[in-house]
């Protein structure tokens, strides 16, 4: 089916539904844009519409509202995975298309509800088991609906290993962000890590923060390991895709490791230019 097919009541065509997803994607997903550019249109349309749902979902659990009108968002969104779109809803409509187009695993985008649903709720972590849950559902999930839009040559070995990746990107993300979750309540590292070393986000003393941080980073480096299996198993494209979003994040993980504590002083990020050079080295030669 053409893209440009189809029209909304509020006349709305496919093609103007999926540059609004590509435009959300760009400005808001900026990491996995210098990824999502590197594959054909029909991909890139189709993997920027699964982002731009995705990203709905995450701003109604991060927002200002009241915990039980988030709850009660998050609802209504996983009504709309498979509901007819709103003529005036560009994202549903484009992702409706998506799902005629791609064997995208559509029921997955419950999990990353119900991941944001343990956010709402303030839920914590005792152990690594636990927040394996909850980073397969959050960062997995998309793992595997992208996965759905590139294809493979093992639709065996190749969701879990989506998943795996995700879990890494995951991992990433809440290193980066230990600083601003804690201000925020929310504490996703797993309660017998932090007793293992001594360590209190709230006061964290520098020598338990450093050991701690090593251990996690080392673990995000394991499961790196292995989510980049995955590699392999998709069409160039679709590789240098993947690649680039996990080698920008692995990038991120590894200046980390340089400066454990600089995520206690700020938000750790890449200069663009850093994240275009990785995205171009994905393309030519896939990340190792």
């Amino acid at each position: 089916m053409s893209v440009t097919a189809g029209r909304t009541a509020a006349g709305s065509t496919l093609e103007e539904a999926y540059r609004e997803c590509e435009r959300i994607t760009w400005s808001q997903a900026r990491n996995f844009a210098y990824g999502i550019r590197l594959l054909p249109p029909d991909k890139r349309r189709g993997l920027a519409t699964i982002y731009a749902f995705a990203r709905r979902i995450d701003d109604i659990g991060d927002g200002d509202l009241p915990a039980p009108e988030k709850l009660s968002r998050l609802e209504q969104a996983r009504q709309q995975i498979t509901a007819t779109p709103g003529a005036e809803d560009p994202v549903l409509f484009a992702l409706a298309d998506v799902a005629r187009r791609f064997p995208v695993p559509m029921p997955a985008f419950g999990e990353v509800i119900d991941g944001c649903i343990a956010d709402v709720s303030g839920t914590t972590y005792e152990t690594f088991d636990d927040l394996h849950h909850y980073c397969r559902c959050v960062a997995g999930a998309i793992g595997r609906l992208s996965l759905g839009i590139f294809g493979s040559d093992d639709d065996e070995k190749a969701p879990q290993l989506a998943d795996d990746l995700g879990i890494a990107l995951q991992l990433t993300n809440i290193l980066r962000d230990i600083r601003e979750d804690h201000g925020n309540g929310r504490i996703y590292l797993p309660a017998e890590d932090l007793n293992r070393f001594g360590c209190d986000l709230g006061q964290p003393a520098e020598p338990q923060f450093t050991k701690l941080m090593e251990f996690e980073i080392e673990r995000a480096r394991d499961w790196y390991g292995i989510g980049l299996r995955l590699l392999p198993l998709l069409d160039w494209r679709s590789a240098a895709c993947t690649g680039a979003m996990a080698g920008i994040y692995r990038r991120l993980l590894e200046h980390i490791a340089a400066d454990p504590t600089a995520v206690l002083r700020g938000r750790v990020s890449l200069p663009g230019r850093q994240k275009a050079l990785v995205a171009l080295t994905a393309l030519t030669r896939r990340v190792r």
